[in-house]
C-alpha cells in the first residue's frame, strides 16, 4: 500500500484485517479477516447484529484501536505503520468521528467544541469557521451555550459541525441518531447527507437501522466479525 498524501487510489483499503482482544473470559475474535475497498466520496451503511464487529471496524479505520494483523490503508496513509503522534495527525487531517454519545466537552460552548480541532491543527480562523459550520446546521443562535444548556438533537448537531469543520476525506458514524427520538434522529441523518453532498466525503455509516442503511450507496452486513453480505442499495448517497 502507498502511503502518499492520497491522491490517488481509493479512500480506504483494509487487507485480511484481525483484532483480537483480551477479556476476562480470554481472547475474543473481534474482526475476523476483513477485505474491504472503499471508494473515495462512496457511502456506506453498515448493519449487523450487537457484537458483530461493526464499532470494532470503524475503530480500527480511526486508527483508535490496532489491529492484531492486516493492513489498512486511509487517505492514502499506511496507518498499521503510525505511531500514537502519527495517528493523531491522520484523523486530524483526514477523518471526522460522529458518536452516538457525542463526545463534547462539557465545560466549552458548542463554538469552542467546534473550534477545538482547528486550533490543535493551528488554524488563526479556528472560531471563524466553527461559526459558519455551527450555522450550517442551524445552531447559529446557540453559539455560547454549554452542551448542559442544549437537547440532545442539539448536541449531535455540535457534534457533526465538529467532525465536518475540518473538513475531512473520511466520515465515520457509528449510531448517530441511536440517542435520540426519531423526529430528532431523520434531522441529524438530513444534515449529515446534506453535509457529505456537499463536500464529497467518504461516509460510512454503522446503524442498527436497515432504512438508514438503505439511503447508502452501498450496504455492507457484519455477522461474527466478517463481512457477510456486500450490496448496493436502491437509494444512492
Amino acid at each position: 500500500m502507498n502511503s502518499g498524501s492520497g491522491a490517488q487510489g481509493p479512500a480506504i483499503q483494509l487487507d485480511d484485517v484481525h483484532l483480537k482482544l483480551t477479556s476476562a473470559a480470554g481472547e475474543v475474535n473481534i474482526l475476523r479477516g476483513i477485505d474491504l475497498v472503499v471508494e473515495r466520496g462512496e457511502t456506506i451503511g453498515v448493519i449487523g447484529p450487537s457484537g458483530s464487529g461493526k464499532t470494532s471496524l470503524l475503530l480500527v479505520i480511526a486508527g483508535l484501536e490496532r489491529p492484531t494483523s492486516g493492513t489498512i490503508c486511509a487517505a492514502g496513509v499506511d496507518i498499521v505503520a503510525l505511531d500514537e503522534d502519527g495517528l493523531a495527525l491522520f484523523r486530524r487531517d483526514h477523518v471526522g468521528i460522529v458518536f452516538q454519545d457525542f463526545h463534547l466537552v462539557p465545560t466549552m460552548t458548542a463554538l469552542e467544541n467546534v473550534a477545538l480541532p482547528l486550533e490543535f491543527a493551528d488554524h488563526d480562523d479556528a472560531f471563524t469557521r466553527a461559526r459558519v459550520q455551527l450555522e450550517r446546521v442551524g445552531l447559529g443562535p446557540r453559539l455560547t451555550h454549554y452542551p448542559g444548556q442544549l437537547s440532545g438533537g442539539e448536541q449531535q448537531r455540535v457534534a457533526l459541525a465538529r467532525a465536518f469543520v475540518t473538513e475531512p476525506t473520511i466520515l465515520l458514524a457509528d449510531e448517530p441518531t441511536g440517542n435520540l427520538d426519531g423526529e430528532t434522529g431523520n434531522y441529524i441523518m438530513e444534515i449529515l447527507f446534506d453535509l457529505h453532498a456537499r463536500r464529497g466525503t467518504t461516509l460510512i455509516l454503522v446503524t442498527h437501522q436497515t432504512e438508514l442503511a438503505d439511503r447508502c450507496r452501498r450496504r455492507l452486513r457484519l455477522a461474527d466479525g466478517r463481512i457477510a453480505d456486500d450490496t448496493g442499495a436502491a437509494a444512492g448517497g
